[in-house]
């Protein structure tokens, strides 16, 4: 005799009649579901003729067949979707969500956390789904499964009409990529400041070539642990020659370590590229990049990163790998966080003038950087009361005077010192060494960061720098002292733009004047009124180094062709 056909019989509030019921079982085999979420299980498990339910029952069957529908929805999310009844078990999930889960474990009935292999709770929240069951609101945390897949879980509860939650709905997203991604950029940014986290003590006792051998092999290593990179070049731009030095070489040929480049565009490969233009650069497929050179034996892809230091490129950082398109704008992303930190180890353990700069050089450079604004608040203050003076008492403008000569003589002192001790460092290019060098320069900013880097930019080629923080203290010095150009900000406390430079014209003719702006930002329209009264340069803040050295010389240069005489 064939088996009986299964019927599904569904109980949820009421009982079916014994009479119904026993007329049912001689005709069917009679499988009881007490609740819908058991009877949507059972649907999934087993096949069913048929499905009976009393008509007082009809509004949840309507129900269940809802989610029925959704089921077949829920099934094509790429996301894990998991119900889970209030004691945190799981009454259905998507192929996705199992996928997650403990193999060959039942996961329908399993708790939640169980069916997942009990994960680690990384997020603020440690519990999503009772704290989603206590405030009736969707709560979410993060997960980590096995040694290295991270979950976020979101627990939305669902409510019924008397505001019970009847059950939850679990949305489990796969974030390991974008975790792993963040974990190692913060693995990179760890290893970027070990580069250079040395003690003074240790600084002093080290030499050259020691502080050299621990920066390569910090790099090298974290080139390995890190990135899984074997082939390796570090090239150090030599600013007088334009010489591409090599610093460290993992991997290459020979002939490639020593390999001359130089800091152009064509004919030096793609290393010599990147340092002329201060653009990474993603070689896919070495046999088909006219501007790759060899460098690691049997190299199929290379990505080089320029190390850029205050906005000038100082050197180069190239890896390559066997395979092609080895490389994507992710590892471009990586490298170019490290490169910043190798470039900022390399200033730190002054490697790129290690040879003839000095412990002494640096001590007195930071005795010059840390008395600068205290010299020029000194001068302003005397030139201030100086110009203001209106009595007639001699020996207190003999004192000011003193006053003033004292302070510049103090800042002349330092650098002659420096000077006579340690060899001068080599300038970023000789040309504009040239044309800077003996200027004096007035600049003239409330904000003493800028105040504090015009000198220690301008002060590096040989310039005078004196500083004034607001226009009254600038019009008293300049009053009392003349300047080859002066730099000013549209925005000071007591004047703006047009005010202060018409005044500083006035006391001055023959000065230029060059006016700062921050990104352009002009509320009084000073520098459209000062063109018109003969301004010729605008330096935008904040200023790359070379733009505020190429805004002096070119006022220089200005000036003096001004002060020929015109032929006729």
């Amino acid at each position: 005799m064939a088996d009986k056909p299964r019927l599904l019989l569904i109980e949820r509030d009421a009982h079916i009649d014994p009479v119904a019921r026993a007329h049912l079982a001689h005709g069917y085999e009679l499988v009881t579901a007490r609740t819908m979420a058991r009877a949507l299980i059972l649907l999934r498990e087993k096949e069913f003729a048929g499905v009976f339910v009393d008509q007082s029952q009809l509004s949840a069957v309507r129900w269940a067949g809802v989610l029925i529908q959704a089921d077949e929805i829920l099934d094509a999310i790429a996301d894990g979707v998991a119900v889970v009844d209030p004691d945190l078990r799981v009454i259905w999930a998507n192929p996705e969500f199992q996928q997650l889960c403990i193999p060959d474990v039942e996961t329908i009935g399993n708790r939640f956390y169980s069916a997942l292999g009990s994960p680690e709770i990384l997020g603020s929240e440690p519990c999503p789904f009772l704290t989603a069951l206590a405030t009736k609101q969707p709560s979410g945390t993060e997960l980590r499964i096995g040694a290295n897949r991270y979950l976020r879980v979101t627990a939305t509860p669902v409510v019924d009409v008397s505001g019970v939650v009847t059950h939850l709905i679990a949305l489990t997203r796969d974030i390991t990529g974008e975790t792993l991604q963040q974990q190692k950029i913060n693995a990179i940014h760890k290893a970027g400041d070990e580069l250079a986290d040395l003690t003074p003590e240790e600084l002093a006792e080290m030499g050259v070539e020691e502080r050299k051998e621990l920066l390569k092999f910090n790099i090298a290593r974290h080139m390995k642990d890190l990135l899984g990179l074997d082939y390796i070049e570090i090239r150090l731009l030599d600013r007088m020659t334009d010489r591409l030095v090599p610093l460290l070489t993992e991997g290459m040929t020979p002939l490639a370590a020593n390999r001359e480049l130089y800091a152009r565009r064509e004919g030096n490969g793609v290393t010599g590229f990147v340092a002329a233009t201060g653009t990474s650069y993603l070689c896919a497929d070495t046999t088909n990049d006219p501007l790759y050179l060899e460098g690691a034996a049997g190299a199929r892809s290379s990505l080089t990163i320029p190390l850029i230091y205050h906005g000038t490129v100082i050197g180069t950082l190239n890896v390559e790998n066997p395979q092609p398109n080895a490389f994507d704008d992710r590892d471009r992303q990586f490298l170019e966080i490290y490169a910043r930190n190798v470039a900022s180890a390399l200033n730190t353990l002054e490697l790129l003038q290690a040879e003839k700069v000095t412990t002494a050089t640096e001590s007195i450079e930071a005795i010059s950087r840390e008395l600068a604004l205290p010299l020029d608040g000194i001068l302003s203050d005397a030139t201030t009361v100086l110009d203001r003076y209106a009595g007639h008492d001699d020996e207190i403008i003999m004192r000011l005077k003193q006053l003033i000569y004292r302070a510049r003589e103090i800042r002349g002192l330092i650098q002659r010192v420096g000077s006579s001790i340690a060899p001068s460092p080599r300038r970023n290019a000789q040309r504009l060494q040239s044309h800077l060098s003996g200027l004096g320069v007035l600049v003239v900013d409330a904000d003493e960061t800028i105040r504090r880097s015009a000198h220690q930019f301008l002060g590096r080629e040989g310039v005078t720098v004196e500083t004034a923080r607001d226009a009254h203290e600038a019009v008293a010095l300049a009053r009392q002292q003349s300047y080859s150009v002066a730099l000013v900000d549209i925005r000071l406390p007591d004047m703006n733009g047009y005010e202060i430079f018409a005044k500083l014209r006035e006391i001055r003719p023959n000065m230029p004047v060059v006016l700062m702006t921050g990104f352009g930002y002009d509320p009084a329209h000073s520098i459209v009124k000062a063109r018109q009264e003969g301004l010729q340069i605008v330096l935008y803040k904040p200023f790359r180094v070379d733009r505020l050295m190429e805004a002096v010389e070119q006022s220089t240069r200005l000036r003096e062709d001004a002060s020929q005489p015109r032929s006729d």
